[in-house]
């Protein structure tokens, strides 16, 4: 299904010749259908930022998501998208944020460093060797007991 952006941000299906708003394309994605968003002057994709600005009006997160996973997330339901949200990228930005503040007991869990020469002083900019590993406190211990539960459902579900 083809959709028009036009420089007024107004949306076109091409498919009903209607305008539509934006929380009626998420309807649309919901319901199944697969949409591609064109600026209606230069044919440019536009698909990438609409559906991101449908799960995070403003936010920048448009250029950050690939189109499949913004598809899944609108698909999925306000309460599975409430959990996804809630649980999983809360704990991804809690591990970033303790990486950046250089506890290393936690670099295992960062996918950034294997990109980064240097380890966390260099990957996140801090020009000094990264302090020594704070103690676990009981929300990281608690963290690492989800981890391990989540990856022997995994294993359980490969079976």
């Amino acid at each position: 299904m083809l959709i028009k952006k036009y420089g007024n941000r107004r949306l076109y299906d091409t498919v009903q010749s209607r305008y539509i708003t934006l929380e009626e394309l998420g309807g649309l994605i919901r319901d199944g259908q697969d949409v591609r968003v064109a600026d209606a002057r230069t044919g440019e994709d536009l698909t990438t930022a609409t559906l991101a600005q449908i799960i995070i009006e403003g936010r920048g997160a448009a250029r950050l998501l690939p189109v499949p996973l913004l598809v899944q997330l609108i698909r999925m339901g306000d309460d599975a998208l409430a959990e996804f949200l809630g649980q999983y990228v809360t704990w991804a930005l809690e591990v970033y944020l303790q990486a950046r503040q250089g506890l290393q007991t936690m670099a295992p869990f960062n996918p950034l460093l294997a990109f980064a020469p240097g380890g966390l002083s260099r990957a996140f900019g801090t020009g000094a060797p990264p302090p020594r590993p704070a103690p676990p406190s009981d929300e990281v211990a608690e963290l690492r007991r989800e981890i391990e539960d989540l990856k022997k459902t995994v294993k359980k579900r490969r079976r």
